[in-house]
């Protein structure tokens, strides 16, 4: 009887603390709205661009130069939200290298911190472009 009320205790207390990992999950499948910068995945990391800038002296000081190149060298554009300090892929690059190196405004859905564009739009130019 022991072994089975230790048993029980154990499973209540697995349930207990692996509740919260999937009862916080957004909702995957519903449209949701993200802020931040179209970056590449090598300077997201970095947080900015100046290290990479600073290191190869031809991508001059623009941040939208610079993802540019990056991506030509392998990497691959990603949202950085600065106030989150959360990556977020980008399953759509075609849509992405547009923004480049832009804030943006991008509605999607998500699934595993994977963004599917279902449309983009610059925040540092006035909301004029939009995909």
């Amino acid at each position: 009887m022991k072994i089975i009320h230790n048993l029980l205790f154990v499973l209540m207390l697995v349930t207990m603390l692996t509740a919260p990992s999937w009862a916080g999950q957004p909702d995957q499948g519903n449209p949701q709205t993200f802020t931040g910068e179209v970056m590449d995945d090598l300077c997201a990391k970095d947080k900015s661009h100046a290290k990479m800038m600073e290191e190869m002296k031809s991508m001059g000081n623009d941040p939208v130069v610079c993802s540019k190149k990056c991506v030509q060298l392998g990497a691959h554009y990603v949202l950085y939200d600065r106030q989150k300090d959360t990556i977020y892929a980008l399953a759509d690059q075609d849509k992405a290298e547009e923004f480049a190196g832009h804030r943006v405004r991008i509605t999607g859905t998500i699934d595993k911190k994977k963004i599917k564009i279902a449309k983009i739009e610059p925040m540092d130019s006035g909301g004029q472009k939009s995909k």
